[in-house]
């Protein structure tokens, strides 16, 4: 059982079936849904360093950042629970989104889920663009969370279902692409918004997001459920058409029964959150438990959403500090199109290995030379 629902199973069977267009343009409209949450994690950095968005939302960061009233030192004048707060609001909403979304997954299906989530996200860039307090940022970032949560849920079981065994992982990879492509948009949308002189640069940066949202709902339009929702809901005539459509064969027997099976047998459990914790299952929770949550404590996604104040912090200039973010976000894109290409090949495992050490040896780089700087900026 996935938290949006059930999944096929993932038994190693060579089910007839064809890597069909239909596979490929459903899964990539899908994974459009990763635009949404990519450009939200580049867009909130860059927003926030520029000038003209925190004199009007913030002064109290802007006089200690671009006036340097107090003396501030550069480590601290970022250092701001209404900043932090414009930040945090967003992943809030969507953590408590998520929890909903996954009962709206499941009962109504993976395509209301995804229209659903796109049309908030829609709704929150809407009214982050036209922001004119502080307030108004906070419910649109709010409203942008919730459409953040809803697609998170729906998008990964939804690549999941639809695409053959073979496929899953380099499938799957495409919405992790996209929320690679969205952090690159955005860095770049940033880097040339802050040159505007109308000082409203921050304004086409935060409303734009509206347009991978737009992409996200009319593609969501255009797609059909899933083979296992349908079944999930009783439409088990209607399941194997589907089948048959997206896997471009007649005879689907044997996928169409054992997705039958797993159905029936995820209805026998009355209570999952209690099956989970149970001891037969307490090794794979572990896991799911604590890769998410030590892959969080490596910083990276941190980085990822303040890149441009990280680099203004070690004394990049304006300029410069949204360059490096672009050039990170190029980086971070090449690097997901070559796990896309290994993934299936050398497995999960290898790719899962060499990301940690390389992270870790580069954070100890970074570590050293930002301890070299801040030691010599004191003294």
């Amino acid at each position: 059982m996935a938290g949006g629902g059930m999944i096929a199973p993932s038994v190693n069977k060579g089910y007839p079936g064809k890597f069909t267009g239909r596979v490929f343009i459903t899964c990539i409209v899908a994974a459009t849904g990763g635009l949404i949450f990519g450009y939200d994690i580049g867009i909130s950095g860059g927003v926030t360093s520029m000038p003209p968005f925190l004199e009007k939302f913030f002064p109290d960061v802007y006089k200690k950042e671009v006036l340097n009233i107090g003396g501030t030192n550069q480590y601290c004048k970022f250092d701001s629970q209404k900043l932090t707060m414009f930040t945090s609001s967003l992943y809030l909403a969507a953590l408590v989104a998520s929890l909903i979304a996954s009962t709206v997954t499941r009962k109504l299906g993976r395509r209301p889920s995804m229209l659903l989530g796109g049309a908030l996200f829609l709704a929150g860039a809407i009214v982050n663009g036209l922001a004119q307090n502080t307030t108004m940022l906070y419910v649109g970032r709010a409203l942008l969370g919730v459409g953040v949560g809803f697609a998170n849920q729906s998008v990964p079981v939804y690549l999941s279902e639809m695409a053959p065994y073979k496929y899953r992982g380099a499938l799957n990879m495409v919405f992790q692409l996209s929320i690679t492509i969205g952090i690159l948009a955005a860095y770049v949308i940033n880097y040339f918004t802050a040159k505007m002189e109308s000082g409203n640069g921050w304004r086409y940066s935060l409303g734009c997001a509206g347009v991978p949202a737009i992409i996200f709902v009319l593609g969501s339009l255009c797609l059909p459920d899933t083979p296992n929702s349908l079944i999930e809901r009783g439409k088990n005539d209607e399941a194997r058409k589907r089948l048959q459509n997206i896997r471009g064969v007649d005879n689907v027997d044997e996928e169409y029964n054992d997705l039958i099976n797993a159905s029936i047998e995820s209805q026998k459990i009355k209570h999952p959150w209690a099956k989970l914790f149970s001891r037969k299952y307490r090794p794979q929770l572990l896991f799911v438990s604590f890769i998410p949550f030590f892959q969080q404590l490596t910083g990276m996604n941190v980085f990822m959403f303040y890149a441009p104040i990280l680099f203004k912090t070690i004394g990049f200039g304006a300029n410069a500090s949204l360059f490096s973010s672009v050039i990170t976000g190029v980086v971070n894109t090449v690097s997901t199109l070559v796990s896309m290409v290994t993934v299936d090949r050398f497995g999960r495992r290898g790719l899962f290995i060499e990301g940690g050490l390389q992270m870790l040896i580069c954070q100890v780089r970074f570590l050293v030379y930002l301890s070299i700087s801040a030691f010599n900026y004191f003294n």
